[in-house]
């Protein structure tokens, strides 16, 4: 069976990420989604083991000392996740794995080099709009806003370091954008839009 191909995608808190990203994996088959690990608490409507993994952070600590994470970092106080084994399943059973982590998490992937990925950055028009659909949301505290709006001109600097950029302006050029990517990716590989090898096409 061929192989998976990893999409490691960030952007800064409130870009639209979310949205985007299940709008295209309704629209493209095998692609799935790693689920990551995390130590800050569900948002309204999020669920353990569909949106995260939620864990304290004792118990966080102990599956970094047992080297269970192919990358985790501390992101706006919390820190984030992603399993070895379970991305590792999931490529091998050829499927397309979206990897929704921080630009930290990525820096690490890249300098590791396995597996190996297409990196793809997600930024906003610029940083007022930002601000507006961060305070939309009213989920998060003025601190709290005033720290992701500092983290994202951090963040937006590290995206000159991804193979992709897209500016989710309008939400449906974007969801556009980024099928587009992923589909010549495939087609790169020489699979077919299904995911599925040119080979099996006549089987």
């Amino acid at each position: 069976m061929i192989k998976g191909k990893l999409f490691v995608i960030s952007a800064p808190s409130g870009a639209g990420k979310t949205t985007l990203l299940r709008r295209v994996m309704a629209d493209i088959t095998g692609l799935t989604f790693s689920i990551s690990h995390t130590t800050r608490s569900p948002r309204p409507g999020e669920r353990d083991g569909t949106d995260y993994h939620f864990f304290n952070r004792e118990q966080f600590m102990a599956m970094i000392e047992d080297k269970m994470f192919l990358e985790y970092a501390e992101v706006h106080d919390n820190l984030y996740g992603t399993s070895v084994d379970a991305v590792g399943l999931q490529l091998q059973q050829g499927l397309d794995v979206i990897l929704d982590i921080d630009v930290q998490g990525a820096e690490i992937l890249r300098k590791i080099g396995q597996p190996e990925a297409i990196f793809i950055f997600i930024a906003p028009p610029d940083l007022g709009e930002l601000e507006s659909r961060l305070r939309r949301r009213g989920t998060e505290s003025e601190e709290t806003i005033q720290l992701r709006l500092k983290n994202a001109q951090t963040e937006m600097r590290a995206a000159a370091g991804y193979d992709y950029l897209i500016i989710n302006d309008v939400l449906e050029t974007a969801e556009k954008v980024l099928s587009g990517i992923i589909l010549a990716e495939r087609a790169k590989a020489h699979r077919l839009p299904s995911g599925k090898a040119m080979g099996e096409l006549f089987i």
